[in-house]
């Protein structure tokens, strides 16, 4: 997810650990989308690559046109903002106890 992501010029990647943490996901990947189409590229290339090695999305949640879409992969859920509403949910902050694994400025 995260090379998916970085292939798309996504921006601020973070890969959070989160087991133990929360009883839904073991690991978050957070980026950002300059633009909708932006958002829409990211998220395309991701479902592409991990289709591709055989992991199905379970859920897709938001739209590209809302500023947060939410892309759920079972073990993994990956939120891929537009720079506004990522600095307004701080998801980063929120889940500020998760250790991070990869962060791609």
């Amino acid at each position: 997810m995260v090379e998916a992501a970085a292939d798309k010029q996504a921006a601020d990647i973070l890969l959070l650990d989160m087991r133990g943490l929360c009883s839904f996901a073991d690991y978050f990947v957070i980026c950002s989308g300059e633009t909708r189409r932006q958002i829409e590229a990211i998220c395309d290339e991701v479902r592409d690559v991990l289709g591709k090695q055989g992991v199905k999305m379970r859920r897709l949640e938001g739209a590209t046109g809302s500023g947060w879409v939410l892309m759920d992969f079972g073990d993994v859920i990956m939120h891929v903002f537009a720079p506004d509403e990522r600095d307004y949910y701080k998801l980063e902050e929120l889940w500020g106890r998760a250790k991070p694994l990869v962060s791609i400025q």
